[in-house]
């Protein structure tokens, strides 16, 4: 097994009276591709600017290859959402500010505004951009940055189905060359291309491990119709209901078979989604279910 880069121990992260992390244990491995999922406000983004060292933990530790994690190290390349780029830059400005900025800045940029779609919009000034192309120009910027570890907030946020393949493959190629990736995300899309999964809920990293070994300690999934909802609640763990392309799914209890009135209904699936795993780890229904 790989060496840990990054090692978060009880970690905890509190504004004024509000507690964000609560007691968040982390160990990212050398090499690996981890993806951090949970809904929008769980932490996600407090815990990646702990992380790369850009906020200060209340209470815990941090390191990174061994060293207390700092702002300015050059072992790590952070994007953290909607806070990278200079407003009133231009996109080609931005890149050029952060090439005099960062010393291990190359000139790998020209290659990802081709790949991202960005090139003809380079001379315009950043308030200009919809959301999706400030996502293009951070992530230009966060790539072309040469360290051993990625901390990307995100990185799909805002970005189309084209581009969010794009930006996968060019995530696996940095990897290919022997760099650590962690990524942020609410998205289900971005757990296929992950090594492990680490999901976050209420300030809390509530299960982490391969997407196999996830898998397999999600219960059943039941799927039946919007008209047959009903049906469906009264066998959900925790009569939790999730919107399923114009159906609903839930989780049944794993040793309880499907009433014999409710088999025309309802539909046992074989293999949950990255969406039910997303569902069934970031929900309270585990604890329902103790």
């Amino acid at each position: 097994m790989k060496q840990p880069c990054i090692e978060a121990t009880d970690l905890e992260k509190s504004f004024d009276d509000e507690l964000v992390l609560k007691g968040v244990n982390l160990s990212v491995r050398t090499g690996e591709l981890l993806a951090v999922m949970g809904p929008n406000g769980v932490g996600k983004s407090v815990l990646f600017s702990c992380l790369a060292g850009s906020e200060i933990p209340t209470h815990g530790s941090i390191t990174v290859l061994d060293e207390p994690a700092t702002d300015r190290s050059v072992t790590t390349s952070f994007l953290l959402q909607d806070a990278l780029c200079l407003e009133r830059l231009t996109g080609q400005e931005n890149i050029r500010f952060y090439s005099q900025l960062h010393p291990m800045f190359t000139d790998d940029w020209q290659e990802y505004v081709e790949v991202l779609g960005l090139v003809d919009d380079l001379d315009k000034r950043v308030e200009q951009y919809s959301g999706g192309m400030k996502r293009k120009l951070e992530l230009t910027i966060a790539l072309s940055i040469d360290v051993p570890i990625y901390l990307l907030d995100e990185p799909t946020a805002a970005l189309d189905l084209t581009v969010i393949q794009e930006v996968h493959r060019l995530l696996r190629e940095k990897q290919d060359e022997g760099k650590t990736i962690v990524i942020s995300s609410h998205s289900p899309m971005d757990a296929d291309i992950a090594d492990r999964i680490a999901f976050v809920a209420d300030g809390r990293v509530v299960a982490m491990g391969e997407p196999d070994e996830l898998f397999d300690a999600v219960p059943p999934v039941l799927e039946t119709t919007g008209t047959n909802a009903d049906a469906l609640t009264g066998m959900a763990v925790g009569g939790q209901l999730f919107p399923s392309d114009g159906g609903v799914r839930a989780f049944s209890p794993p040793d309880e078979p499907i009433p014999t009135a409710d088999m025309e209904a309802v539909t046992r699936l074989d293999r949950p989604t990255y969406t039910d795993l997303f569902n069934y780890y970031t929900i309270d229904i585990r604890d329902i279910n103790k």
